[in-house]
């Protein structure tokens, strides 16, 4: 409810642009793909800061950015969908990985996109094309291992640092 209430709200502003995604529902959190001009990307990280802002009460806690792309050819998702996975996702405690961040982050990128194809192929296959949650199996779900050293990760950054970051000039101005 809350994303789709927020969608409707940037639409309603920005009508000629659509939004696209996938918003993957754990038992104890979500990953988040949204397919959008920056523009709007940039509105969706905000109302996620002020979510941040709200302190123990938000709806959401601890967010975090992990990528943002810019010029992408091709969308993954003709529409916005939400999928539910079939187990429950635990945190474990204290595991490692030995890959670095980019390569536990391409592996998350490379099981959302069999998750776009799949929700893809269910949609094809499926005679009501009413249906608003999608449930995906075991094998397409980021493991909570991967979310977990995700989240943990200095690489990814709150809302907030992402938006510090992207406000920020790229190169302080000179003097002389």
């Amino acid at each position: 409810g809350y994303h789709r209430e927020l969608f409707e709200n940037i639409l309603a502003e920005h009508a000629r642009e659509c939004i696209t995604g996938l918003l993957l529902l754990y038992s104890s959190c979500i990953c988040q793909v949204v397919e959008s001009c920056s523009s709007t990307i940039h509105l969706i990280i905000q109302d996620l800061a002020s979510l941040q802002n709200q302190g123990e009460s938000a709806l959401l806690q601890e967010i975090k950015v992990l990528v943002v792309a810019h010029n992408i050819p091709d969308r993954l998702f003709p529409y916005w969908y939400a999928a539910t996975a079939t187990s429950p996702v635990t945190w474990p405690q204290g595991s490692t990985r030995s890959e670095s961040t980019a390569e536990v982050a391409a592996e998350c990128i490379t099981l959302l996109l069999k998750a776009a194809a799949c929700i893809q192929s269910l949609e094809d296959e499926s005679e009501d094309t009413e249906e608003d949650v999608y449930t995906l199996e075991p094998e397409l779900l980021i493991p909570p291992e991967t979310i977990n050293y995700l989240h943990n990760a200095e690489e990814c950054a709150s809302p907030e640092d992402f938006l510090r970051i992207y406000l920020s000039p790229a190169q302080p101005a000179l003097d002389s």
